[in-house]
């Protein structure tokens, strides 16, 4: 049976959140396979707002069984937080299944993200300095904590005692902070958040498989998106694991022959959060435009989002990458009041024309975007039950980006509730 999976296909913000809540009615277990708190996924029921972190979008369904996968960071506090917010709106949370091999975020990693991005100065990566990367650079270097060592205290204080050793003289003798005690971070850890934590943690490989074993249907939920895959994104603007679609099977314990349909989330103009290349960046009244009323700030952080064109460019490598079956298209109302709208169909650096980005960054850095501009639709689309409600340009407007990134546009976004959304025939 089915597993589907929600890739971003831009620079974030894409919408993921509410693309997930769609699809999710028709699914039975939502699973989360990468990222950590980092990531802030809002989703607009009955005019109430849900802003998830790391919860998987699903688990605004009764039917649904979330699951956080073993590719994902996760802070215990946060998480719980997360879940005492639900809880106190009504939303059933004792479904949520927590891998036992996902890894912690310690405090010491939230320290270590502070200063670093402190000392970097001007060269800063823009992180969200929740410790999201220095917990995935311990779990590489095989000294983390996962969950699983929540359910054993000896190995609990064991490992920390390890790993806040070199933690602290790192601490101590390049930042001059003081050291970190092993005894309160191991009280808060045990006495506080594990028995909290505990009934939630599982082995998740094995739930999913027997799901799919069963025949219920999987979502596969990313958090970030694909341009900032550490691997495939606009390095070192990246952040610190794999939300690209290959990264749904590592973070999940899926095989690739388990994955049958991957949608694309992209918004119908482009937005990024920090620092990086940007070729379709917009500034001036245009720029101000699209953040106000975009409400182009971050979810979690409240950061306000850089805005541009929609990029087709990187939307072809984004179908390449994650060998895209489709393309959800989002937040297309934004536009509503423009009298003309540029979409990026290639790059230009040094008299070479580029179709795909170019792979060596300082070229990216420095390309011109070759633009086809094409008629506004000068009419407020949010009411569009139906896609033949949508005025013949923003139809056009469709059509065109189908045409340029060679991928089907199934669903696009007329606005920023559960049900404004309209699917082309």
């Amino acid at each position: 049976m089915p597993a589907t999976v929600v890739v971003g296909t831009q620079w974030g913000d894409e919408g993921k959140g509410k693309l997930t809540d769609l699809l999710s009615r028709e699914m039975d277990m939502v699973v989360r396979y990468q990222g950590g708190h980092n990531a802030g996924h809002r989703i607009v029921v009955e005019g109430e707002a849900f802003a998830l972190q790391l919860v998987p979008s699903g688990v605004l369904y009764p039917h649904i069984t979330p699951v956080i996968g073993n590719g994902v960071v996760v802070d215990p506090s946060v998480l719980l937080t997360e879940l005492d917010t639900l809880s106190s709106k009504g939303v059933d949370v004792s479904r949520l299944v927590v891998s036992g091999n996902a890894h912690l975020i310690m405090p010491y990693h939230q320290e270590i993200d502070r200063l670093t991005e402190r000392f970097l100065g001007k060269n800063a990566l823009g992180t969200t300095k929740r410790g999201i990367g220095p917990a995935y650079a311990d779990k590489s270097s095989r000294v983390g904590l996962r969950v699983q060592d929540l359910l054993d205290p000896k190995i609990f204080r064991e490992k920390l005692e390890v790993v806040l050793h070199e933690k602290n003289l790192l601490l101590n003798k390049i930042y001059n902070r003081p050291a970190l005690s092993a005894k309160d971070i191991a009280d808060k850890y045990l006495d506080e958040l594990a028995p909290r934590v505990a009934p939630m943690i599982g082995d998740t490989v094995n739930i999913i498989h027997t799901a799919l074993a069963d025949g219920k249907r999987i979502l596969l939920e990313g958090a970030q998106a694909t341009f900032l895959d550490l691997d495939h994104g606009t390095y070192p603007f990246v952040t610190s694991s794999n939300p690209v679609a290959g990264g749904a099977c590592t973070g999940s314990g899926l095989g690739p022959r388990d994955l049958t349909g991957i949608v694309g989330i992209a918004k119908a103009y482009i937005t990024r959060v920090g620092a990086g290349p940007f070729p379709t960046e917009l500034d001036g009244d245009m720029a101000e435009l699209l953040v106000e009323r975009g409400h182009e700030y971050g979810t979690n952080t409240g950061r306000r989002r850089r805005v541009g064109w929609f990029d087709a460019v990187m939307a072809r490598q984004a179908a390449r990458l994650n060998s895209l079956t489709e393309i959800a298209l989002t937040k297309m109302d934004v536009l509503d009041t423009l009298d003309e709208i540029k979409v990026c169909v290639a790059y230009e650096a040094d008299g070479v024309r580029y179709d795909f980005p170019p792979y060596h960054q300082s070229i990216l850095h420095k390309v011109t975007p070759i633009y086809e501009t094409l008629p506004g639709w000068k009419t407020d689309i949010t009411a569009s039950t139906k896609y033949s409600d949508l005025p013949v340009n923003a139809q056009k407007y469709v059509k065109f980006l189908e045409e340029t990134t060679g991928v089907t546009i199934s669903v696009v976004g007329v606005g920023p509730g559960r049900e404004q959304f309209v699917k082309p025939s």
